[in-house]
């Protein structure tokens, strides 16, 4: 009897710190706050961000992706938002269009209403750096603000919705 509560402890002491890696190491829970990415993340929700995959050139940064990164007014505080020009880009938004290098950008992502009627100056994004927006355009601070983000700003992809449970699934 002994032998087997041994051998159960173990298993799920074994089980608990697998399951702290994957959290501590690969995935993050964070809480979304704020309105700036409806419709995609309300509010509240809670999702987990993948820490492991730009950071070891499993993947590039790319054009659509979510992206949490330390805001550039202060690094203590992070942003979640969705990477819309890269490095050597032309971004320009008129009248609440985006346009990447000349081309309006198909934004499915974001509702009429949500859109912000406004213009902004044409914007080279540097090497190293991505330029972001919220998909709540009206209700965003983002890189119409302060520009884009350096590449090491970015510490990780949005990847899946957990709570509520009824938005359970992959983020888009």
């Amino acid at each position: 009897m002994l032998k087997q509560f041994a051998s159960w402890a173990r298993d799920v002491l074994l089980s608990v710190v697998m399951a702290l890696m994957v959290i501590l190491f690969l995935y993050q829970p964070v809480k979304v706050e704020g309105t700036s990415m409806m419709p995609s993340l309300i509010d509240q929700e809670r999702i987990f961000i993948n820490k492991f995959v730009y950071r070891l050139g499993l993947g590039d940064v790319e054009r659509g992706d979510t992206v949490v990164f330390w805001y550039p007014g202060d690094p203590s505080k992070s942003y979640i938002k969705r990477v819309i020009g890269l490095p050597g880009d032309q971004v320009h938004i008129v009248q609440g269009m985006v346009h990447v290098n000349g081309q309006p950008l198909s934004e499915t992502y974001v509702p009429d209403e949500y859109r912000d009627p406004g213009t902004y100056p044409s914007v080279i994004v540097p090497p190293g750096r991505y330029y972001v927006l919220g998909d709540h355009r009206s209700s965003s601070n983002d890189s119409r603000s302060w520009g884009p983000i350096p590449r090491e700003a970015i510490y990780g992809k949005a990847v899946f919705i957990y709570w509520p449970l009824d938005k359970l699934g992959v983020v888009r």
